[in-house]
């Protein structure tokens, strides 16, 4: 059993969300919903039968996501990692979250259509920029700064001093 479930709070777009997220990721699932019922409307003031959670899985990690209402936003505080490794498997999470109104950021950051914020990391990335003493981690880094989503061949390139 796992011990520790993220919970992603949307205001009403859960099960969307769910459905997005399992269709981009090859090994995913959706396992479970609840659904509001009449008991407790004048605290959540969601409509009875309208989803109120799902339960999802992408590679091996659970998720749970709740339509809680307006409060709470999703911001770049907490994201997820996505080791990709491929520069098509980069380019591929890339496309996919960054569709219908995604944003992206810089080095391999993104926000997906709802706000959630994802990292898209080549595997190789701490190699090639993880030396601080390195001249060739620096020249890496500094080409990685660069870049919104991440070249992996633009990384090596500066690695090696091409």
């Amino acid at each position: 059993m796992q011990k520790i479930t993220p919970c992603l709070w949307f205001d009403n777009k859960a099960e969307e969300a769910a459905n997005f997220y399992t269709s981009i990721f090859k090994n995913s699932k959706i396992s479970n919903s609840t659904r509001y019922g009449k008991e407790g409307y004048e605290i959540h003031g969601k409509k009875e039968g309208t989803v109120m959670t799902m339960d999802f899985e992408i590679e091996g990690q659970k998720f749970l996501a709740l339509n809680g209402g307006p409060e709470f936003k999703f911001n770049e505080a907490i994201s997820f990692i996505v080791t990709c490794k491929t520069q098509k498997e980069v380019d591929y999470y890339w496309e996919k979250l960054t569709a219908d109104g995604g944003q992206e950021s810089v080095c391999g950051w993104l926000k997906d259509k709802y706000g959630v914020s994802w990292q898209i990391v080549p595997e190789m990335t701490d190699k090639l920029v993880g030396d601080p003493t390195s001249e060739k981690s620096q020249r890496a880094m500094k080409a990685m700064l660069q870049m919104k989503k991440i070249d992996i061949e633009g990384l090596k390139r500066a690695y090696d001093g091409r």
